[in-house]
């Protein structure tokens, strides 16, 4: 009809999408329980592994050895983002989220069941490792699928706020995970942990798989995928030839995954130090207490989650990129005064320095979700976001803690870290510099080289026919 406004990305006619709030629910629990799943090894890595499966060493070699196995978990991730982003692009983004989910529940379920060292030597670290590949190539898939479920959904006017809601699922997840090591190391004594205690977290994963499951599986797919697949299948009727999702991302897009895998440098590897290797250091390098250092990432993964949601939403506001680079800048800046905070052996210093860490991590983190859904075309965006994300894990969050403690074993000071997370900051300033300004981008445009859509701006429509 003459006159009618409404946006490019609002559903079109005839279709019944499920209402935004349980698209981000299923994405947000979701998320959530494969982030606990994830995080839980990094947790258990640092405070307990070296005991179970690397018994026969000192606590840093050891620590160092559980961080090995969990840094192979994150060569697995590009494989799982290729494989999902794949046929994501394919078949659609739901039922590739549910097999994720499947896939990450049944390896943390059976990490729980892997039996010590002690009673099968060698091969118990080897079970860990391959059950811990399992796990890299489940959360390879998910993060692009649950983000792109959300953006795909929403309303493009609050596409960053909506779409950071996911993104909650990473801290959310690790408040969980950290909470319920928390909680079984205040009941417990070491020895006790150690021998048993440490299973109970990875063993209730079961359930949790159970309630994602049943959640996921009552959410639609997304209208904007349903209209690109169907368009492919009419061009296929045509016979004519269509590429696959990742040579068309290589071809149209090799710039944007290289934004998005520089953007991920800094916003990685602070994450991975901030909550995984600060663990470590506490126990082994400054003699505190588990339970003093957990509580500290409990408490700053709390505020972090809340914390999300209000980034995203600046984000529509002034942009992706200006809250991004606030925190690429500030945790380059913040990592200096990390580790002073952290030395002096004090909680509420402590709680500080974790805290602020989160909160900087937050501006990049929460943005990133909008932010990478707008760089690819509907046909390739799974696979291009996907890709961009975890081909940066492996050079980022996966060595991250171990070089953490490689460092510190041999300088014996946390200066190096200091440097190697500004180094990373340095990487992402870069990267975003380089990138264009994408919100109110056009999320269904079609061609891959089509330059993105003119900015939307808050309350602004645009005619059907323009």
């Amino acid at each position: 009809m003459a006159g009618t406004h409404t946006h490019p990305d609002a559903p079109r006619a005839g279709a019944r999408p499920t209402a935004l709030p349980r698209v981000v629910a299923a994405s947000l629990i979701g998320t959530t329980i494969e982030w606990y799943d994830y995080f839980l090894y990094g947790s258990a890595a640092a405070l307990v592994f070296s005991k179970v499966f690397f018994p026969n060493t000192d606590p840093l070699t050891g620590t160092l050895l559980s961080f090995l196995t969990y840094a192979i978990g994150f060569a697995a991730r590009p494989l799982g983002g290729l494989f999902f982003g794949h046929f994501g692009d394919r078949i659609g983004r739901k039922r590739l989220l549910v097999l994720s989910l499947l896939l990450m529940g049944c390896a943390t379920t059976l990490i729980g069941l892997v039996p010590g060292y002690d009673t099968i030597g060698v091969a118990a670290p080897v079970l860990l490792t391959v059950l811990r590949l399992v796990q890299g190539f489940a959360v390879g898939g998910e993060w692009g699928g649950a983000v792109l479920l959300v953006s795909e959904h929403g309303d493009p006017r609050r596409r960053g706020f909506w779409a950071s809601w996911p993104q909650g699922g990473a801290p959310a997840g690790n408040l969980l995970a950290v909470g319920v090591l928390s909680f079984m190391t205040s009941v417990q004594s070491d020895s006790a942990f150690v021998a048993w205690g440490w299973r109970i977290p990875f063993l209730l994963s079961a359930v949790l798989v159970g309630v994602g499951l049943w959640i996921r599986l009552r959410v639609d797919e997304s209208p904007l995928f349903k209209e690109a697949q169907a368009r492919a299948e009419a061009r296929r009727a045509e016979t004519k030839a269509e590429q696959t999702p990742l040579l068309a991302v290589l071809r149209h897009h090799w710039r944007d995954v290289l934004v998005a895998m520089g953007a991920r440098m800094a916003e990685n590897i602070s994450y991975y130090v901030i909550t995984t290797f600060v663990l470590a250091y506490c126990v082994d390098h400054l003699g505190l207490g588990k339970q003093t250092a957990l509580n500290a990432v409990l408490i700053g993964s709390a505020i972090q989650f809340c914390l999300i949601p209000l980034f995203g939403a600046l984000s529509d506001r002034i942009g992706r990129k200006p809250v991004y680079l606030v925190g690429a800048v500030g945790v380059g800046a913040w990592s200096w005064a990390f580790f002073g905070l952290l030395d002096t052996r004090s909680f509420p210093e402590l709680v500080l320095a974790v805290t602020v860490g989160l909160v900087f991590h937050s501006a990049m983190y929460a943005p990133q979700a909008a932010f990478f859904s707008e760089l690819f075309a509907t046909r390739m965006r799974y696979s291009g976001a996907s890709i961009g994300a975890q081909f940066a894990s492996v050079a980022a969050g996966a060595p991250a803690p171990l070089i953490a403690v490689a460092l510190i074993k041999s300088y014996g000071d946390s200066t190096p870290i200091s440097v190697y997370v500004t180094m990373a900051a340095v990487l992402t300033v870069v990267a975003l510099l380089c990138a264009r300004e994408t919100r109110g981008r056009d999320l269904a445009a079609v061609d891959g080289e089509a330059e993105p859509a003119h900015e939307v701006r808050p309350n602004e429509v645009r005619p059907v026919n323009q």
